[in-house]
């Protein structure tokens, strides 16, 4: 993509909402901008008249009032700009809150597959670094373009005294200027590269560097003594690091140099061409140091204009990457099909899937039906394909081969929201969030919640599955924040807890299809049996799958799908598997069951 691009697909994403949300910022970078560009003209106007006074008549009077009229528009110009500059950090934050709250939605928005996708993981790094750390966000790219502007005003303005006076200034400046833009570039791509090298290390350094401060790998850490090891891979990862950026230094260094060098040569050209002319009577003195001041800020002007535009170049670049994962390419095919209210019928036809960048296949060949209002059990060993069934069924993920229908229709042809809509999932790994109970189980702000239907209903599920009087002897009851990251009175629920509360936002949800992937492991064998015995009363009638390793679920499930090695090797009642002869189903019954019998 070329330069002129990147600038204009940057700039045209985040001013427009950059606009939309604060207007006011763009009158006080206005502001500031003038401020600037005035600010020179003060020493190379009044300078020169302080000096004319004093080798000349020397008139006290007019002495003062220079001298007076200048420290003041200095004070006054330096307090502008000191105030803007002061609210424009203000106005930043607002920005970086905003486009992370942007991003933040991005994410959970994007494709479930995106979340193990390395492409998408070291793209969203790049994005969150390119917007923060790199191109320094909102006012980090507007600094270059206002700058930009602010020095085209000034460089204006001495142009014209330079070119009556001493029209060299401007050849020598033009050089000079050219060189510097020569190395600014190469410094600008060194700096780039780099960059995106060191996204991969910045995404395992942050993996790293929260793992050791958070408090949910204490006992893990402490228990294994595995403080060493998480240290010595922190340090690897930072000399890593280090030495990634003491590459790019070392390959900057000699522009660098060369920079600065031409910054020196401008210098004394410039002094021995103006003080020629005064020693020839050309100029006086006076006009002689204002023109020094004036090539010094139209040098200054010149190359900072130039570098501004780099600027603007190498942060539209790095912030370019937030805009690259705000397109990034959903994954999934989304159709546009309304979903039918009530029950509905799952077909699963010649199925195959393996997982984004494998080739090895978790299911092979999956034909099976799931009929309205069915309880289905899902059985097999570890690995077999049991929870990647329901995880495709729900479209976190699409089919390598084959399809899964729903009421006759292919599943990718439903809108994407609506068909979300179907499920109620409690899933191995779910997550509670350090919110309120009740935030937790209806998962809506508090204020939002309706407490005579919404709440009523939470507290009866939390009765059906055992909660309510757990809950009711928190100081706060239903108020009461899990865990304590945010609150010291915030309770810590043991894993049977957890796992009843988020059953309990499942069947909150009153989705038409119920999916409990392992939803009592957690659960003590009295606990488990209490869920089981109000299972109707739990799901109402809905379709329900069920994945566990304790078969005691499946005696009150209509059918039972035996996975193993990818594929359903069997499929039937609990009465008809468990009398099979050598079958899968009736060998797992018997170990587990030997274990209770005796």
């Amino acid at each position: 993509m070329k330069k002129e691009n990147v600038i204009k697909k940057v700039y045209g994403y985040f001013l427009p909402e950059a606009w939309r949300i604060h207007k006011g910022y763009f009158a006080v970078r206005m502001g500031k901008m003038l401020t600037v560009s005035i600010r020179p003209f003060l020493s190379i106007y009044f300078i020169p008249a302080i000096i004319a006074e004093l080798m000349g008549e020397g008139n006290p009077e007019r002495l003062i009032g220079l001298a007076t009229a200048l420290v003041l528009l200095e004070f006054v110009l330096g307090i502008i700009d000191g105030t803007l500059s002061n609210v424009i950090e203000r106005y930043g934050q607002k920005f970086e809150n905003h486009f992370n709250m942007i991003l933040s939605r991005r994410i959970m928005e994007l494709d479930f597959q995106m979340t193990e996708d390395k492409k998408a993981l070291d793209q969203l790094e790049l994005a969150k670094n390119g917007m923060s750390w790199y191109s320094g966000g909102m006012n980090g790219l507007m600094e270059p373009f206002f700058n930009f502007l602010s020095n085209l005003i000034t460089l204006l303005g001495v142009v014209v005294l330079l070119v009556v006076n001493a029209p060299m200034v401007l050849v020598i400046a033009a050089v000079i200027v050219a060189i510097a833009t020569l190395m600014n570039d190469r410094l600008n791509r060194i700096e780039q590269e780099g960059y995106r090298n060191l996204a991969k290390i910045n995404r395992i350094f942050g993996y790293l560097g929260w793992s050791l401060v958070d408090f949910r790998y204490g006992k893990d850490i402490r228990l294994y003594e595995s403080k060493d090891m998480m240290v010595e891979k922190w340090q690897h990862f930072t000399d890593e690091w280090n030495r990634e950026n003491i590459q790019i230094a070392n390959k900057q260094l000699p522009y660098q140099l060369l920079r600065e060098g031409s910054q020196i040569v401008h210098d004394v050209a410039i002094y021995f061409y103006l003080g020629a002319l005064a020693i020839l009577g050309k100029m006086t003195i006076a006009i002689c140091i204002r023109m020094v001041n004036a090539a010094s800020t139209f040098t200054g002007s010149l190359k900072n204009m130039v570098i501004c535009y780099q600027e603007m170049v190498k942060k539209s670049n790095y912030a370019n990457e937030y805009v690259k994962f705000m397109d990034y390419p959903p994954a999934m095919p989304k159709g546009k099909l309304p979903v039918k209210e009530g029950k509905h019928v799952f077909e699963f036809k010649d199925l195959s899937f393996s997982y984004p960048g494998s080739e090895v296949k978790v299911l092979q060949h999956v034909n099976l039906t799931i009929r309205e209002g069915e309880h289905l059990s899902v059985v097999g060993l570890n690995g077999a394909g049991k929870t990647t069934l329901v995880k495709l069924m729900c479209r976190l993920y699409d089919p390598t081969e084959g399809e899964i229908r729903m009421d006759g229709i292919n599943i990718k042809e439903y809108d994407y929201q609506e068909y979300m809509k179907v499920f109620a999932p409690v899933f191995q790994d779910f997550k509670l969030f350090a919110f309120r109970i009740k935030e937790n189980l209806l998962l809506k702000d508090s204020e939002d919640m309706n407490p005579e239907t919404e709440e009523a209903l939470a507290r009866e599920t939390l009765r059906k599955i055992g909660m309510a009087e757990k809950v009711d002897s928190f100081k706060n009851g239903m108020d009461t924040v899990l865990f304590k990251q945010f609150d010291q009175e915030g309770i810590e629920p043991s894993g049977g807890e957890q796992q009843k509360l988020a059953i309990a936002r499942a069947l909150i949800k009153d989705a038409p299809v119920v999916i409990l992937d392992e939803p009592t492991a957690a659960l003590d064998p009295i606990a488990e049996y209490e869920i089981y015995k109000h299972f109707e009363e739990l799901v109402k009638g809905k379709t329900a799958i069920y994945i566990s390793h304790r078969l005691s679920s499946c005696q009150f499930c209509d059918r039972i799908a035996v996975f193993s090695e990818g594929n359903v090797k069997e499929y039937g009642t609990h009465g008809e598997l468990v009398n099979k002869p050598d079958g899968i189903y009736a060998k797992m019954f018997a170990a587990q069951a030997q274990y209770y019998v005796s």
